[in-house]
């Protein structure tokens, strides 16, 4: 028999209910919350809609020539029409233009090199210790062109020369037949950099932020140097009176490199998204370039 403790309560009768289940109430902050997600949700997708349709369209960075299968980067481009200028500004007939180019291209493949077979450099792999000029001087696309010209007219019968032949004259390479498997390449890009006909020379690329500096300054030295005498106006444009489409064609293919967004000439206007495109509004302008 079990005893009981003096003082201690007898244990409490359990009841045979089973217990009451407690009503849950839900919050008006708890039963917001499925709103709440999906208008978060909503306002990020429109917010990236938005932002896409914001946003220019990715293109690629190159330079063609319609009706050829020529392709260059816009770096490419941009060094080819700076030889084009070049001769053109010496009066040198498009010979001289075709010759250069393919040189260049097999030299360097059109690029400005900071290195080269012993101490070769730049886009002819032109050599300082042969006094073709400084390792600075031989690095500007426009002093090692105008070096390079000053060397084909010496060489005698260049105009109607085989083109491989009159380059090895110039250049002394190790591998003088090398020269003549770009004629066909030269010559189109040549023809294009040459034209008096607008689209000629196709360059596009996706435009980015302007930069820092005075970008307007870079551009006017480099219309200066290569393309004719600049005017800026007080919108901060860059004219160029007396330009044609040589130098229009010189300008679509710098336009990444200096940050050029819109070039108006003779009633046509270029984008590097959208290309050449007839604009009333450029009927009377001469050339004009606008940074992006």
């Amino acid at each position: 028999m079990a005893s009981t403790r003096v003082g201690s309560r007898p244990p409490p009768a359990r009841s045979t209910r089973p217990p009451a289940r407690r009503k849950r109430r839900r919050g008006p902050a708890r039963s917001l919350v499925p709103f709440v997600v999906v208008a978060v949700l909503a306002a990020v997708v429109g917010l990236l809609w938005d932002r896409r349709e914001e946003a220019p369209p990715s293109v690629t960075s190159q330079c063609t020539v319609p009706g050829t299968d020529v392709q260059l980067t816009t770096e490419q481009g941009a060094n080819a029409a700076t030889i084009a200028a070049v001769a053109r500004s010496r009066g040198l007939p498009a010979r001289a233009t075709v010759i250069a180019l393919a040189t260049a291209q097999q030299e360097s493949r059109l690029r400005n090199l900071d290195y080269g077979d012993r101490d070769s450099l730049g886009l002819f792999q032109q050599r300082p210790s042969q006094g073709w000029g400084s390792p600075e001087q031989v690095q500007d696309p426009v002093y090692a062109a105008g070096k390079f010209f000053d060397r084909l007219v010496e060489v005698p019968g260049w105009e109607a020369g085989r083109l491989t032949e009159v380059a090895q004259a110039v250049q002394r390479s190790g591998f003088p037949e090398a020269y003549q498997q770009w004629e066909p390449m030269a010559s189109a890009v040549a023809g294009a950099l040459l034209a008096t006909t607008p689209d000629a020379l196709r360059c596009s690329f996706s435009p980015t932020a302007a930069g820092g500096g005075d970008r307007t300054a870079v551009l006017t030295e480099a219309v200066r140097r290569e393309a004719g005498a600049p005017t800026v106006g007080s919108d901060g444009a860059v004219s160029v009176a007396g330009a044609g489409w040589p130098e229009a064609s010189w300008a679509v293919a710098h336009a990444e490199r200096l940050g050029v967004g819109e070039i108006l000439m003779d009633g046509w206007r270029w984008t590097p998204l959208t290309g050449w495109a007839s604009s009333p509004s450029a009927f009377t302008l001469p050339l004009q370039l606008r940074l992006s």
